[in-house]
């Protein structure tokens, strides 16, 4: 599942991209990351940190034009959010539901096969 990284504060961010199929909905993840296995560290073009599990999670329909994107809250402790990662993550569901709205207008959707630009 690809990932986008980003450091904030000296704190590491991802967010992830992945299908629910379930909810016929593409899911926009925010997680803090992980420093990745020092083995890791003599593979050339690693990455350096991993996503960890998600704490704000956007579920974007493809398939219902009726279902309103939603974001939800998945935590058991606090975490605070500095704005610009908030705005960040945001950004990245902001464009996830346009790209969902644009392939329902166009009659697309993940049963034929549609695909986000964000999967490999």
């Amino acid at each position: 599942m690809p990932a986008e990284l980003r450091e904030h504060a000296g704190h590491h961010y991802a967010i992830q991209f992945h299908y629910a199929l379930p909810d016929d909905a593409w899911c926009v993840e925010l997680s803090k990351a992980a420093p990745a296995p020092a083995a890791w560290a003599e593979i050339p073009d690693a990455e350096t940190h991993l996503p960890g599990t998600a704490f704000l999670v956007a579920v974007v329909p493809d398939e219902d034009p009726n279902v309103e994107p939603t974001v939800h809250i998945h935590s058991h402790d606090e975490h605070v959010i500095p704005y610009e990662i908030m705005r960040w993550f945001m950004e990245n569901v902001a464009e996830e539901v346009e790209r969902c709205r644009a392939a329902l207008a166009q009659g697309k959707t993940e049963a034929d096969g549609w695909t986000s630009h964000r999967q490999p």
